[in-house]
């Protein structure tokens, strides 16, 4: 269940410096309308690139026109050194659940402007931010005009088993059509899907909101997986994953389901994962997708030796519980994979606070504790938090703020711009310790580029070196201020 994290925060002026002078702040030129840009200078000579972007928002996902060249100098400035010989999990991406509330605000737009945002979204070149994983709900979430499934009966009617109402039609208004842009964009995008609740007649209380999966219908579900997978193949839609349910402990949201951990468990062993291997379906089944206090339940399920053999692992939201947790699940089944899918910004939101705890705790914080993808909750929503079901989020910020013919960028974009862009699926984290105040971590791409994403959690400006093989540059950070550095 979403609830709000609370900041204290004081946003500080800052500036960057390089190699132990003061570099003119270059002038923000992306601002919250228009795409990120590399300065609109003369180019410095440099080592690495750096992208800045400050509490104040001065500086948003902007490129920087600095210098910092590697050299072996020393000074008594702490040191981030990055260590490519020490390698940990593959990265599949960073994204954004593409709700089907996004995909109607995004295709509505002028179709010049659709397409040019979709192309700043999932293009990596220029001013591009290579958003390459997304999360889609199976039927609608919270965050769609209305509650449906794929399967809802004609009046009268009790139980469809053979599923003869089935269709995704719905989705090809908005939902296809966007997909199908985006795929033709990045081919390789990764796409989970998920589903908010089963057809309610599957359910024990025929309703979208709250309620358990009849055991009767058990295997009708999980022909209704293998069903979706295959229409959307034929459309061109390839899902790389699925997880069962989400939020499988939140009874409260409309859509939900309730599903109790040894419930997906036998769900997982005797009908979802059979049925997936006898049409030979290969999508990855992912456990649990809810909240960090409660690792007991994917733990189930792994131990669960014939459930396990159909899992690929597990996945988290950070509503509750700690980001650490992630690491005690990977550290208990290291052959099965940990995967980040959900964090909501609540809105208004409050930008010096949302940066800094998304970036620390998920793009840095996930990520050092074994997560394959960071994934941001809503990629957009209209200035009212909609569309959205009655009982659904009602202050959901998205990523983006989009009108009839506008597009404003909010904190979500940033801060998975930071990591998208540069941290390209295949990269590999490496490893780098973490100085007081310096919360960072290190990828190796599979191009052989480092990236480096800092968050200064202090609320001084702080000098530091950033160390690898031998050699070393000098820089600074801003109070709450975070960069990516790529070298």
């Amino acid at each position: 269940m979403k609830t709000k994290q609370t900041y204290f925060f004081t946003a500080f002026f800052m500036v960057v410096v390089s190699t132990g002078s003061c570099q003119k702040k270059q002038p923000a030129i992306g601002g919250t309308n228009t795409p990120p840009n590399p300065v609109i200078t003369t180019p410095i000579k440099t080592d690495v690139e750096t992208w800045l972007t400050q509490p104040d928002q001065s500086s948003l996902f902007q490129k920087q026109n600095i210098g910092l060249l590697f050299s072996t100098g020393t000074n008594s400035n702490p040191t981030i050194t990055v260590d490519t010989t020490k390698a940990y999990q593959t990265i599949d991406g960073f994204g954004y659940t593409l709700t089907g509330g996004s995909a109607t605000l995004i295709n509505n737009l002028p179709a010049a402007q659709k397409d040019a945002l979709l192309k700043e979204l999932f293009a990596t070149d220029s001013n591009k931010i290579g958003v390459s994983y997304l999360r889609l709900s199976l039927g609608a979430s919270d965050l769609s005009a209305s509650t449906f499934t794929y399967d809802e009966l004609p009046a009268g009617q009790t139980a469809d088993n053979t599923l003869q109402y089935f269709s995704i039609d719905q989705e090809k208004i908005d939902l296809i059509p966007i997909l199908k842009k985006i795929i033709a964009i990045n081919p390789s995008v990764k796409i989970l899907s998920c589903p908010w609740t089963s057809p309610t007649w599957m359910k024990t209380n025929n309703s979208f909101r709250g309620g358990s999966l009849n055991p009767t219908y058990y295997d009708a579900y999980a022909r209704y997986f293998v069903k979706y997978i295959q229409a959307m193949k034929a459309e061109g839609i390839t899902i790389d994953a699925i997880t069962p349910q989400n939020e499988p402990l939140n009874p409260n949201n409309t859509p939900s389901l309730v599903m109790q951990a040894t419930e997906q468990a036998t769900f997982i062993k005797n009908n979802l994962g059979p049925q997936f291997k006898a049409a030979g379906i290969t999508t990855k089944i992912i456990s649990y997708d809810h909240n960090l206090d409660r690792t007991d339940y994917p733990l189930t399920i792994l131990a669960d030796a014939a459930a396990n053999q159909y899992v690929d692992g597990s996945a988290f939201h950070l509503y509750a519980g700690s980001i650490t947790s992630m690491s005690a699940v990977h550290d208990t089944y290291p052959a099965k994979n940990v995967y980040f899918t959900e964090q909501w910004v609540g809105g208004p939101g409050n930008f010096p606070g949302d940066l800094s705890w998304h970036v620390n705790n998920l793009i840095i914080g996930a990520t050092r504790n074994w997560s394959r993808n960071v994934l941001e909750w809503n990629l957009a929503a209209d200035a009212s938090y909609a569309p959205h079901t009655v009982g659904g989020c009602t202050t959901c910020l998205g990523a983006l703020t989009i009108g009839p013919t506008t597009v404003s960028r909010n904190v979500a974009y940033y801060i998975i711009a930071h990591a998208s862009k540069f941290v390209r699926p295949g990269s590999v984290r490496v490893d780098s310790n973490t100085p007081d105040n310096l919360s960072n971590v290190a990828f190796k791409t599979a191009d052989g580029k480092k990236v480096l994403i800092v968050l200064n959690t202090s609320a001084t400006l702080q000098n530091f070196n950033i160390k690898f093989n031998n050699k070393m540059v000098t820089t600074s950070l801003g109070g709450g201020s975070v960069a990516t550095f790529v070298w």
